[in-house]
């Protein structure tokens, strides 16, 4: 198969990948706190919407919610603190109602909480370690890919039939030397081959925990945002789970 073909049946996918990777440049290039809020609240909001639908919620109520804990973000010092808030404020309105019911608070704790993580890795440590996030987690993604495609043989995880570990050890791999690299702009090498290689753990277990919820909901993906792509969290799903390692990681070793 030749380019012009790979392009032909590919062609929603490459460009939803160039339009992604050109905000993404834009983001970082620019390194706002604002722009980079409002990119990420867009995100934040559509990845909530998603999670509800996988979690079977349908009250409108809770993106009001949603956009509330965004605007927070924006002015509170400590955004990850605003979880254990959100957590507390809505336990208490339950039990004060003597009506607990636990599920009500899945998209408040996935994906929100990640969000929250997200944006305290880019307010306390600034757009180059989010950078390394990505490289990171996007190169344990395709390192995966690649490498199962090539020599993939022994199953992964029933949650996920189609991953091997070859193809998880060599995206690990890929990313730890990567991610070693670009981090070396934030700390030095011992701590970011450290993190760089805990932080691409991560991340496979965040896409499978995804894969879980949609195998668990019925469903193919997360949503149809994106052209070949599908929804918010099927492009996110890595980094739920590495943006908060990341950050634990970091403050723990600096």
């Amino acid at each position: 198969m030749n380019i012009k073909d790979i392009y032909s049946s590919h062609k929603d996918r490459i460009l939803t990948s160039v339009a992604l990777l050109a905000v993404a440049l834009i983001v970082a290039l620019v390194d706002n706190t604002l722009l980079t809020w409002l990119v990420m609240g867009a995100i934040y909001l559509l990845s909530f919407h998603e999670a509800m639908g996988l979690f079977g919620l349908s009250d409108k109520r809770y993106m009001v919610y949603a956009v509330a804990v965004w605007l927070a973000v924006l002015i509170y010092p400590n955004p990850d603190d605003l979880f254990y808030l959100i957590i507390i404020a809505t336990l208490s309105v339950m039990v004060h109602k003597k009506d607990v019911n636990l599920k009500l608070l899945s998209p408040f704790v996935y994906p929100t909480l990640s969000m929250l993580f997200l944006f305290t890795l880019y307010k306390d440590f600034g757009m180059s370690t989010l950078v390394w996030l990505v490289v990171v987690v996007a190169s344990a993604d395709t390192g995966a890919y690649v490498v199962g495609k090539s020599i993939g043989k022994t199953p992964f995880s029933p949650t996920s039939p189609n991953k091997t570990w070859e193809g998880v050890i060599g995206g690990i791999l890929a990313a730890t030397v990567l991610g070693s690299i670009v981090g070396l702009s934030s700390v030095d090498l011992s701590i970011s081959v450290v993190i760089s290689f805990f932080t691409a753990l991560s991340s496979v277990w965040g896409d499978l925990f995804e894969s879980y919820l949609k195998r668990e909901a019925g469903v193919k993906d997360s949503g149809t945002v994106f052209p070949g792509h599908g929804g918010m969290l099927d492009r996110l799903d890595g980094y739920l789970f590495a943006s908060v390692v990341m950050v634990v990681l970091l403050r723990g070793i600096l």
